[in-house]
């Protein structure tokens, strides 16, 4: 931290989350820790009177995300949960021949989403993983259906319809990885995750999530979109 505050100029920069808490000098609070860590300091943030913005998922639980969102009301503060994936090129694009009426009636949407994420075991002549190895522990709040699906669930609300029902099959297809330190531990986290969504309207969306693939197509995400009066495929930034 000391190295980049020095790089950008002299920036501020604390460990101590504590000590910011009374400092009115920042009025907004940004929560992109471990998601387990996640509900207690949003929680002391909203009591502290501080605006929250927040990396998804905002809670392990609904219950714990509902009482955020209703402590949040009651201390009157700006609070939003991270939906970034709504402000990709692609998705706009893609936003606007809905709009236009260009698919008729949408009948199905097909999303892939993922990449392949190394095991670490750079002993083997492997490169080091690309993720932090609480990413597959469970019980450290890993998992790809806490981790990515839920970014789905606004993308398919705010584009093709509210979600209606829902159905996920979870997998743990590497059952071994090397954390940080080059220590093999099992993973007991989804790396993986194949869901089914139905949309108001019958639309059926069906999406793969996985940390377990080797991508040949345009996209580290792509989305399928067919109509009655037309089809598309959009990536991140290409519709």
């Amino acid at each position: 931290l000391a190295k980049l505050a020095e790089a950008h100029g002299g920036l501020a920069y604390t460990t101590n989350l504590a000590e910011l808490w009374e400092d009115d000098r920042y009025p907004i609070y940004l929560d992109a820790q471990t998601t387990l860590r996640r509900y207690e300091d949003v929680k002391t943030a909203i009591s502290k009177g501080k605006h929250v913005y927040c990396e998804k998922p905002v809670a392990t639980s609904s219950a714990d995300g509902f009482d955020l969102y209703e402590r949040a009301v009651k201390a009157d503060i700006k609070h939003g949960v991270v939906q970034d994936k709504l402000w990709l090129p692609g998705l706009l694009k893609l936003k606007m021949l809905i709009d236009s009426g260009f698919f008729g009636k949408i009948l199905s949407v097909r999303g892939e989403f993922g990449y392949w994420v190394f095991e670490g075991d750079v002993r083997s002549g492997q490169p080091p993983a690309q993720r932090p190895s609480w990413n597959y522990r469970k019980q450290d709040g890993g998992g790809i259906i806490l981790d990515m699906l839920c970014h789905w669930r606004y993308v398919l609300d705010n584009l093709f319809g509210e979600v209606q029902a829902v159905s996920c099959l979870g997998a743990t297809h590497i059952p071994y990885r090397w954390d940080e330190n080059g220590k093999k531990y099992k993973a007991t986290a989804d790396d993986a995750a194949y869901a089914t969504f139905l949309l108001k309207g019958n639309v059926v969306a069906h999406f793969n999530s996985s940390w377990d693939v080797r991508v040949r197509r345009d996209d580290l995400l792509t989305l399928q979109v067919d109509g009655t009066q037309g089809s598309a495929v959009a990536g991140l930034r290409r519709c």
